[in-house]
């Protein structure tokens, strides 16, 4: 007798497992056998949020699981409420490990599918542990290859507006912990700061990624769920679990923390004011339908001074930090070529470059490094992504 075909739960599936099941579509068809990795795909991605059919037999550990699970939360007398809610909140993810080291991009496609899914959920379980566990894998990756990781984020965010709100966020996050090491804040101001970045938008998420991809100007109803978005993430993030009062002020004031010293200002306000500029810098170097990305020169120097048009120490700690040319942005040589910045330099506007297209206008057979403090080799101009018509070969760069 045939084995009747069930559902998996949403976002029991992650990019990079291995299979512990086959897995077929509504009506029978397998899609992926057993063993298998699930690589980045539009298909995989729309199997992550719910799409996929198992045997019944084949989940048997997840139905163990999950009865012992409830058997837990009835002798811990939780309300009936909760455990009705249990079935549709348990994750499968927490018993199949991933069995296989996934690649700088696919690691960054996973973590940029579990944030856009765990900031949109309306009823998120767990919430402060789930978003530490992917902020904790999100800075793992940066410390190890901080260039590298810019240069894969900066660059990736500038060529497409799909999951606009996750992906800013994870650059917000990345940019935001590298300012603080500038800065030498403390562990928790740090952490608060990584927070906030995570989440200064939550609950607003799914407004600001319809706006990156229409081409008409925001809707009434669009800019009043904007309006004081600030205010409201802060109490949707105080009814989910965080209470940190830092965190929680910076996210409330990230668009209202004005020009003026750090020094002179609260802790929550200090990193409200950082982040604002943060802010700023990761959406000028992203695309909307409506409107182009700038080029990575124009993003940093359009945030180094403040509103009054004054240099000040939110500003220059980001300069110093990412650089006039971050890597990840497009640049031209004066020997003609046009290449990538792929690390940071000795001076904010002496990067390392790899060269993609030669003098002549066509493109070469492999990235070449040229050092930017040469006068043959110094940076002309920097040029918006629109103009970059070339498709990048990131492995190869992720490896000079």
């Amino acid at each position: 007798m045939a084995s009747e075909l069930i559902p998996l739960p949403a976002r029991t599936l992650r990019l990079g497992m291995t299979l512990p099941y086959d897995l077929f579509d509504a009506n029978g068809k397998l899609l992926f056998a057993r063993g298998q990795v699930l690589r980045d795909s539009p298909l995989v991605r729309s199997l992550v949020e719910g799409g996929a059919w198992v045997n019944s037999e084949d989940t048997i550990e997840y139905q163990r699981a999950l009865a012992h699970r409830l058997d837990t939360m009835v002798m811990q007398d939780v309300s009936l409420s909760d455990i009705a809610k249990a079935d549709g909140s348990f994750r499968l993810d927490t018993l199949v490990p991933t069995k296989v080291e996934l690649g700088p991009r696919e690691a960054w496609s996973d973590l940029l599918l579990r944030i856009h899914s765990l900031l949109r959920e309306a009823e998120p379980v767990d919430f402060a542990t789930r978003l530490a566990t992917l902020r904790d894998a999100a800075l793992k990756r940066l410390h190890a290859h901080p260039d590298a990781t810019l240069m894969l984020l900066v660059f990736e965010s500038s060529q497409e507006f799909g999951d606009y709100s996750a992906r800013h966020a994870l650059l917000t996050l990345l940019v935001c912990d590298l300012v603080a090491q500038q800065l030498q804040l403390a562990p928790e101001l740090r952490t608060a700061l990584q927070g906030a970045a995570l989440t200064m938008n939550y609950g607003a998420t799914a407004v600001h990624d319809r706006m990156a991809a229409q081409v008409d100007t925001a809707t009434a109803a669009q800019r009043q769920a904007l309006s004081a978005h600030g205010d409201r993430a802060a109490l949707r993030l105080a009814q989910v679990g965080i209470n940190d009062p830092v965190w929680l002020t910076a996210v409330r004031l990230h668009h209202d923390a004005g020009p003026g010293p750090l020094g002179s200002r609260g802790d929550g306000e200090k990193l409200a004011r950082l982040l604002r500029r943060i802010d700023l810098f990761g959406a000028r170097l992203s695309p909307r339908r409506s409107r182009q990305a700038m080029s990575g020169a124009a993003a940093a120097r359009a945030v180094f001074l403040d509103e009054l048009g004054q240099p000040d120490e939110a500003g220059a700690a980001l300069i110093k930090t990412v650089g006039l040319y971050p890597p990840g942005s497009i640049v031209r040589l004066a020997n003609g070529e046009v290449g990538l910045v792929f690390k940071r330099g000795f001076s904010a506007n002496e990067p390392l470059v790899a060269a993609l297209i030669g003098k002549s206008g066509s493109p070469l057979s492999n990235p070449v490094p040229r050092d930017t403090r040469l006068a043959s080799q110094a940076i002309t101009a920097s040029l918006a992504p629109a103009e970059f018509k070339l498709r990048v070969n990131l492995e190869a760069l992720l490896k000079l």
